[in-house]
């Protein structure tokens, strides 16, 4: 990459305009831009749907009742289990991403001896990351959720994990459907920050072409409109995936049935003989 930057830096000359600069920047590194931006896109996904993965494992496990007439066990494992939960919530909540990334891929290698290759250590850390976001929001998500009917469900003999996953589950993932669409909007943004470990992402590209003309301006300008085009597109798509899924305005009842018909179908005699 460096001697394609040498190579262009010595055969183009850069123009002395703003905006001749955004073209030049466009014609010569929009490949790498774009290329940087696809990976940024392609970390983001698939980091928001495994951190939605362990968002609903853990905000599950956490939702799980201990009561008294539970075994003793049963309470100690429960309690530890939530424990250690606790703490990876709270951690993974209450540190920058950046020191996270740091952490993780630099702290395996010296503690254990454990090298990650970029993607891997990418996607490992925005999975964690979103994960620990999505549990206290799945979490929110079962609470809102009438008491009753977790109660029918379970006087019809359902398990905790049948009546999470039958009842609600699909009615939670309604509520809180914005909340995932705004964890992936942030982690299209946050994604700049792996550039610390050497993912080649769109700021990563963006610092690259702005260090080889000392144009930091120009080179985050078209940055900028990058993100903000990744943004808007993606929130127009999970609005409509929430359109979708509160489904349509009015209900009407379905009548094939005869005996769903709310009129019509009764008839009472009168005192005539006739029908009333």
């Amino acid at each position: 990459m460096i001697d394609y930057f040498s190579s262009v830096l010595n055969s183009s000359s850069l123009p002395a305009d703003f905006f001749g600069r955004i073209i030049f920047i466009l014609q010569n590194y929009g490949g790498s831009l774009l290329q940087g931006a696809g990976t940024t896109l392609l970390i983001a996904i698939v980091g928001t749907i495994i951190g939605c993965i362990i968002g609903f494992i853990v905000g599950i496990i956490q939702s799980i009742p201990v009561t008294k007439r539970d075994s003793m066990a049963k309470k100690v494992i429960m309690k530890i289990v939530k424990g250690i939960l606790t703490i990876y919530v709270e951690v993974f909540r209450g540190t920058p991403m950046m020191v996270q990334a740091m952490f993780i891929y630099y702290g395996s290698a010296v503690l254990f001896d454990i090298n990650m290759t970029m993607w891997f250590a990418a996607f490992l850390i925005v999975s964690i990351n979103t994960g620990a976001y999505m549990s206290e929001t799945v979490r929110g998500g079962i609470l809102s959720i009438d008491n009753g009917q977790i109660e029918g469900a379970k006087a019809i003999g359902m398990t905790h994990l049948q009546s999470m996953t039958n009842v609600i589950l699909p009615q939670a993932l309604r509520n809180i459907m914005p909340q995932i669409g705004n964890n992936l909007i942030i982690n299209i943004k946050d994604t700049c920050v792996l550039s610390v470990i050497g993912t080649v992402e769109l700021f990563f590209a963006t610092k690259s072409v702005a260090g080889t003309y000392y144009t930091y301006f120009e080179a985050n300008t078209i940055a900028m409109v990058m993100y903000l085009i990744m943004t808007v597109f993606f929130s127009k798509v999970l609005r409509l995936v929430e359109k979708k899924m509160q489904g349509p305005a009015d209900y009407n009842l379905a009548t094939t049935d005869t005996l769903a018909h709310t009129s019509g179908m009764v008839h009472f005699q009168t005192k005539r003989g006739g029908r009333k």
